[in-house]
């Protein structure tokens, strides 16, 4: 049972501010020493709701799967799921939570792994999480026109430590791999930068790559080699633009996706689409007409 010392407590701090329009919020986080057998559910929560176990044991089940968690546990409610926990008769939890929600909240924990399946983190070293939910609950009580930017960017700042702890831990959770990270890069790179006068050198040396490594993983994982997928890329965004701006040339669209040739632009067109720019433009005019 619970000594004197360890006497019942709960304390938890609101968001004072109110952004109904915001893409995330933070809207409340605390700390209690629980009662024995204290149990909360089963029920469903609109909101993520994160717990931190600084002391005690208990139970906590989902619609999936029932855990015995303890010190240095972590476990994380999602909105609309069916959940109960309760702590230990002899050994009741001790821990920190906090709440969140918006469009980009399951993002965010999606990002470190947490999921349905996957709500809990064990065995951590996590004083540091419990010091950022410590420092939310401070700053509402502030009272302050920024509490909600302080708890946004704590929340960030925990969501990073959990990221540490998986990887650290070698959980069943699986960061992205050096060459999927290497692949994104080079195509968020051709993406930005087609209408330039790019080149697969010229990427190799940004990323800081030898370009036979690049060209190998790239056709690796799109089965496609650099070259060409930015060869497509700009015929593609080109093949926008004949749709979009009937105002322009085929040469100044050629010249707007990274053609310095137009006959060259025009031919690569042809070999993707069986047909000139000229001929899909007003293909797509006619089309246009129909349906006015």
């Amino acid at each position: 049972m619970m000594s004197s010392t360890e006497a019942y407590t709960y304390s938890v701090a609101s968001n004072p501010v109110y952004a109904a329009d915001s893409e995330f919020q933070v809207l409340f986080a605390g700390e209690s020493q629980t009662k024995p057998v204290h149990k909360l559910g089963p029920k469903v929560y609109d909101y993520f709701l994160l717990h931190v176990i600084e002391s005690g044991a208990g139970f906590y089940t989902t619609e999936y799967e029932s855990y015995r968690l303890g010190a240095g546990d972590s476990f994380l409610i999602e909105p609309e799921q069916l959940v109960s926990y309760m702590s230990d008769e002899r050994t009741p939890w001790r821990y920190r939570w906090v709440a969140f929600k918006g469009k980009d909240a399951a993002g965010l924990a999606r990002t470190v792994g947490f999921s349905t399946r996957n709500p809990v983190v064990l065995a951590s070293d996590n004083r540091i999480v419990s010091e950022y939910i410590d420092h939310i609950r401070q700053s509402f009580r502030m009272n302050n026109v920024y509490s909600n930017l302080d708890a946004i960017g704590y929340l960030h700042l925990i969501m990073a430590a959990y990221g540490k702890i998986r990887k650290r831990d070698s959980y069943d959770f699986e960061l992205e791999s050096d060459v999927q990270k290497t692949v994104k890069q080079m195509i968020r790179y051709m993406s930005t930068q087609y209408a330039q006068p790019i080149s697969i050198e010229k990427m190799a040396e940004s990323l800081g790559y030898n370009r036979a490594y690049l060209s190998r993983i790239f056709k690796q994982a799109t089965q496609m080699s650099p070259v060409t997928f930015l060869l497509k890329l700009r015929i593609d965004k080109g093949r926008q633009l004949l749709r979009e701006r009937t105002e322009l040339t085929v040469e100044q669209i050629a010249a707007s996706v990274g053609f310095q040739d137009a006959l060259y632009f025009s031919r690569q067109f042809r070999r993707f689409y069986q047909q000139s720019p000229t001929e899909y433009r007003n293909a797509m005019n006619r089309l246009s007409e129909d349906r006015r």
